[in-house]
């Protein structure tokens, strides 16, 4: 090959110029595919990227259930405020298969608060706690210690659950559902004021003194929300159990002798 000469190189890459090439071969091979597809990948990754942070962004905090229903229920400033709240507490699945809010019944105003585990399906056609057999049951064995839901005063006694809705198929409530619903029964414990607290059953016990195991905790008294506790059977299992009757009735003469040691 005739090598070029300047004025004929200087002409060669004027025309060239002129045709608009723009870059001169390198002394590489260079692959445009490759670099084409880098390049794509990269436009991709970051647009990933631009969405997760746009999606991050948007996406709303996780609720905290507990968290909402203890500020519902501290806002509470009677007892009738507190079912409105518990009414409009839209955070528990049970509330979508339950036909009525089971909130009490019997006197507010009493010295002794009973606090049973969750409606049953008596209850939840009814909207009252302990209106079954389990109901029947308790309300014998407490007119056998002179007391009445029908009561008010001295004879007077005030009836709720751990769960204001009934589980389906009267299942046994899951710890999320009644941490989820504590708060709300905490404060209606401070807002009836009870002097004594009855709890029937593993389910109460576990909700109000973090303990299960009622066979080995019933007839004992302990403490809760700064108020003495007696755990007892509940009915349910005396009507399973009749022979655990027999300490049932020893724990409800503890518990009037307890009324009447701790009267006004």
């Amino acid at each position: 090959m005739e090598s070029l000469d300047w004025h004929s190189a200087a002409a060669m890459l004027a025309w060239q110029v002129e045709m608009g090439v723009t870059e001169t071969i390198s002394e590489l091979p260079v692959d445009r595919f490759a670099a084409a597809e880098a390049q794509l990948a990269e436009k991709a990754a970051q647009a990933s990227v631009a969405v997760a942070a746009g999606s991050a962004q948007a996406a709303p905090a996780e609720l905290d259930p507990v968290a909402i229903a203890r500020e519902a229920a501290a806002g509470a400033r009677d007892l009738d405020a507190l079912r409105d709240a518990m009414a409009a507490f839209e955070h528990c699945d049970l509330k979508r298969g339950a036909e009525r809010l089971v909130f009490a019944d019997g006197d507010p105003a009493a010295r002794l608060m009973i606090v049973g585990e969750a409606p049953g399906r008596d209850e939840d056609r009814e909207g009252r706690p302990f209106v079954g057999r389990a109901g029947q049951l308790l309300d014998r064995m407490l007119a056998a210690i002179g007391l009445d839901r029908q009561a008010k005063g001295e004879e007077g006694v005030y009836i709720t659950n751990v769960l204001p809705w009934r589980p389906p198929q009267n299942r046994d409530p899951k710890p999320d559902e009644i941490a989820m619903l504590k708060p709300f029964l905490d404060r209606h414990i401070a807002l009836a004021d009870p002097d004594i607290l009855v709890v029937m059953g593993n389910i109460s016990a576990q909700a109000m003194l973090g303990k299960r195991g009622i066979t080995r905790l019933r007839g004992t008294w302990t403490e809760a929300l700064d108020r003495p506790v007696l755990p007892m059977f509940h009915p349910a299992y005396l009507l399973r159990n009749p022979a655990a009757k027999r300490e049932a009735w020893a724990d409800l003469l503890d518990l009037q002798a307890k009324l009447k040691e701790t009267a006004p």
